[in-house]
């Protein structure tokens, strides 16, 4: 039965990827209007049988079939990455108050993740409905109190990232973190303790080290989106249920 669960939430992933490939895309350009599905080039209105996850890329071979552009290979990639990290959710939590967050920070890496990519932009429809979603899910998980807590710790991460942003626009005389970053952090609190929450800051930025050298060295490339970063550690932080007291006991050691 739990192979079956996890082929079945696998399934659901790289649906969903797909989906949240075009939303993020559409809400970073302020477009609302995305259904129905359309080739970015041409615009033709494109068929159920045409966005099939994964399989129609496979079968169109990398190219819309009625104006024949290359479609971007980053699309099957994220329904992949999606359904995998469904799978993984379901596997690590079965069917929990976790499981639901797990699956709400899946969705919010991948909608970001297209968005900053691409377009630099963390949506704020976006951030307010995953505050939404975290709020109902931990008052159902934690109760009341649980979630006052959570709050105040999503307050505190978010002034903590907007005083980084500060001290950074003030010692390089120019913007160093986006608004989307900062606001983000509140959503992190929802979920994450004070320390742990922290950690996720730190981690990020070691994540998107190797990528800022490397497009330094290429391009000479200087703006990198932050967020994905922040929230591939976020997603590390979570599925790997790490605590305040395993970190501190590896800090002691």
């Amino acid at each position: 039965m739990d192979s079956l669960y996890l082929i079945i939430f696998f399934i659901i992933g790289i649906i969903l990827g797909g989906f949240y490939t075009v939303l993020g895309s559409h809400l970073a350009q302020e477009s609302y209007h995305f259904f129905p599905y359309q080739c970015n080039y041409c615009k033709h209105k494109l068929m159920f049988f045409d966005i099939i996850p994964i399989f129609s890329y496979l079968f169109l071979r990398g190219k819309c079939k009625y104006c024949h552009q290359k479609i971007d290979v980053m699309e099957p990639l994220m329904e992949l990455f999606t359904g995998i990290l469904f799978a993984v959710a379901y596997y690590s939590f079965g069917f929990s108050y976790e499981f639901l967050i797990a699956l709400g920070i899946i969705s919010l890496l991948i909608i970001v993740t297209v968005s900053d990519l691409n377009y630099l932009i963390i949506p704020d429809e976006v951030l307010v409905f995953f505050v939404l979603y975290f709020v109902i899910v931990q008052f159902f998980s934690l109760g009341a109190i649980g979630v006052v807590e959570h709050v105040l710790t999503g307050v505190f991460l978010f002034c903590l990232m907007y005083a980084i942003m500060w001290l950074g626009e003030k010692l390089l005389k120019k913007e160093s973190l986006g608004g989307g970053d900062v606001k983000m952090m509140f959503l992190f609190g929802l979920v994450l303790d004070p320390l742990l929450g922290t950690v996720a800051i730190f981690l990020g930025s070691l994540f998107a080290l190797p990528m800022s050298l490397f497009l330094l060295y290429k391009n000479n490339e200087k703006v990198i989106p932050f967020g994905p970063f922040l929230l591939l550690a976020f997603t590390f932080l979570y599925f790997t249920k790490l605590t305040p007291e395993i970190l501190i006991r590896w800090l002691e050691f």
